[in-house]
């Protein structure tokens, strides 16, 4: 087994490995050819850190899937209900405690952002009734906060989402 640095494939794929605190990190964890470590032969996507958890995609199993890696246990965390076969997932990020996980995910034509819980297993489409294009979600690190790209004035805006009620918040367009 051969030491490879992530950050050589994902400078490929992105450019640098971001999250909350605003810089780039270089890791280095071995290479697992069997795909059940950080590094593998398969495409590694839209990596993102909070706290000791990075989440990312790839296409390990045949399908762009989300993958969570604990950097203290220096493995991949099972996300049972996560991923399946007919969706598309992009764009993953995560709480800094690892709890909640929110990305973009397109299943038969439709997108839409979801949030997936580790505790119960289960995700949930926050934007069923927004009729715009989304991107590239990101959640804030208490998981309180969803923010994410949408054209639903036209335009790219933010949206800013309550993770509880699943609901927008109103923020105002001109802060004073």
């Amino acid at each position: 087994m051969t030491n490879k640095s992530i950050f050589i494939p994902l400078l490929l794929s992105l450019g640098f490995l971001g999250g909350c605190g605003g810089y780039p990190r270089i890791l280095t964890y071995p290479f697992d050819p069997g795909g059940r470590g950080l590094n593998s032969f398969a495409s590694e996507l839209n990596p993102q850190i909070s706290g000791r958890y990075i989440v990312f995609t790839s296409d390990r199993r045949g399908s762009q899937d989300v993958y969570m890696f604990d950097t203290a246990t220096r493995f991949l965390i099972d996300l049972p209900g996560l991923n399946s076969f007919d969706t598309i997932t992009s764009h993953p990020s995560v709480t800094e405690s690892g709890r909640y996980i929110v990305f973009a995910a397109s299943r038969q034509g439709r997108s839409g952002i979801f949030i997936y819980d580790r505790e119960t297993r289960q995700s949930r489409n926050l934007t069923t009734n927004l009729q715009a294009e989304i991107r590239n979600p990101t959640i804030s690190a208490d998981g309180s906060r969803i923010a994410f790209e949408t054209t639903v004035n036209g335009q790219w805006d933010i949206l800013v989402y309550d993770r509880a009620s699943g609901q927008p918040l109103n923020i105002p367009q001109d802060p004073r």
